[in-house]
């Protein structure tokens, strides 16, 4: 199963896939410019690694607190994609995982399983 991670509420855009054993990342700078082509950025991420939209399971979103222009328009793109392809998304902060050792990016699908994070469910912390 194929699991996208998005992470754009911090100093950078960060993208991972996580297939299998294998885990690939990219970061862009944190820029209005890069918000505005956030689904550019991450369909040539995903077209580098050779995947598409449609090899992904489910989709993994830091909701914040960060910027307010990341959280927004990654919020909107994932809704997009959920709404056109299917895909659940689970929106994390790492508020939710406090005290919790292991808080990479590579075991948010596992903390989001074990503190019970609803899927496709949006509540942004701002």
């Amino acid at each position: 199963m194929n699991k996208l991670i998005i992470d754009a509420v911090k100093n950078n855009i960060f993208l991972m896939i996580i297939s299998n054993n294998n885990t690939y990342s990219v970061t862009h700078e944190n820029s209005k410019n890069n918000y505005e082509k956030l689904i550019v950025l991450l369909s040539d991420f995903l077209k580098s690694k050779n995947f598409e939209i449609n090899d992904i399971r489910s989709m993994y979103i830091n909701r914040g607190p960060g910027s307010f222009a990341g959280i927004r328009n990654c919020l909107s793109m994932i809704k997009a994609i959920h709404m056109v392809k299917k895909i659940d998304y689970y929106c994390f902060s790492f508020e939710d995982f406090e005290g919790k050792e292991d808080l990479s990016y590579e075991n948010i699908p596992n903390l989001c399983e074990k503190f019970k994070i609803e899927k496709n469910l949006i509540n942004p912390i701002y």
